[in-house]
């Protein structure tokens, strides 16, 4: 539904965007993320067709945002990071409002109107004035005019920005629940954002996109092996020479603590040994007490990436 390929956008001589493609597939969500000024929130203003790129191009549900912008931007619900609200209007004014902007048909606009309002928590606050809401409230008012003319595409801007604890939780459940209904792409520098809501991460750096995957194919990638962590009960050397000696293990580390062993065992990429393990140590009777594969943390994956991109600029 979101298409983009070797998008650049440059700001007079600063290049805000470096050959960026990517590809958000039907009622999938995408994490943009990245620190402040990489470029996430110039991305989805290319996207959304409020700039155009300086080179390469984007499709959105099918047409291309510089030739056919108009039917692009009608397909597409947009928040940006600051949401243009009017505080003299009442929550309903300004969704009607928004709904005849983006063309539903009048016989559509209330129940649309009630439907966004209901399913963004808006309808508590429907008939009150904008200028009277708290920052968590305007928030979902402007989630609710993205999704008041019910576009395939969904972008969202640091859509949790400022919000207190709870209300970052009941938007982030929000979002989860448009994905298979709409495709949507998200900003954030904000790690556990992506984890907790999107499919898929881009990590964009300096403009440029250095990584996209899920977050476990980034972790093997990145990490080149699969790690278990066991603990066990038994003899500290024998237990790790017998898991050494298992085919597909690459190293094996160990600690004890307390008459229990701690054993991070780093396995071949794509092998999982979990089995094989459990049986080699159940087999010799020692105690198994615990064994759970291990993945990269987000924050280690996102270090790990821009830091490289960085010492690549450096080195340029």
């Amino acid at each position: 539904m979101i298409v983009a390929e070797g998008l650049t956008k440059y700001y007079g001589p600063k290049l805000a965007l470096v050959d960026v493609s990517l590809r958000v597939g039907r009622g999938e969500i995408l994490g943009l993320l990245g620190p402040n000024g990489a470029g996430k929130t110039t991305m989805m203003r290319v996207l959304a067709g409020y700039l155009p790129p300086t080179a390469g191009r984007a499709e959105i549900a099918g047409y291309d945002i510089t030739r056919q912008a108009l039917e692009a931007r009608r397909r597409i619900g947009y928040l940006p990071e600051t949401v243009p609200l009017y505080p003299e209007l009442t929550v309903r004014a300004y969704l009607d409002f928004q709904a005849r902007l983006k063309g539903v048909p009048a016989r559509r606009r209330r129940e649309r109107i009630a439907t966004v309002a209901e399913r963004t928590g808006a309808a508590d606050v429907i008939d009150t004035l904008i200028g009277k809401l708290s920052r968590g409230y305007r928030q979902r008012v402007g989630l609710a005019q993205a999704l008041v003319h019910d576009p395939p595409v969904l972008i969202l801007d640091e859509p949790t920005v400022g919000l207190d604890p709870r209300q970052i939780i009941e938007t982030r459940q929000l979002i989860k629940g448009l994905a298979g209904e709409h495709s949507v792409m998200l900003s954030t520098h904000i790690l556990p954002e992506v984890a907790m809501t999107c499919q898929r991460v881009a990590i964009i750096s300096d403009g440029r996109v250095v990584a996209e995957d899920t977050p476990d194919n980034l972790t093997r990638r990145l990490r080149g092996a699969d790690i278990v962590e066991l603990e066990i009960r038994g003899p500290q050397q024998d237990v790790a020479a017998a898991l050494r000696g298992l085919a597909g293990v690459r190293q094996v580390e160990s600690q004890s603590r307390d008459g229990r062993l701690r054993l991070r065992v780093e396995c071949e990429l794509g092998q999982d040994l979990r089995e094989q393990l459990a049986a080699t140590v159940v087999g010799r009777g020692w105690g198994l007490l615990e064994l759970r594969p291990v993945g990269m943390s987000l924050e280690e994956i996102f270090l790990q990436l821009t830091t490289k991109e960085e010492e690549l600029s450096e080195t340029a």
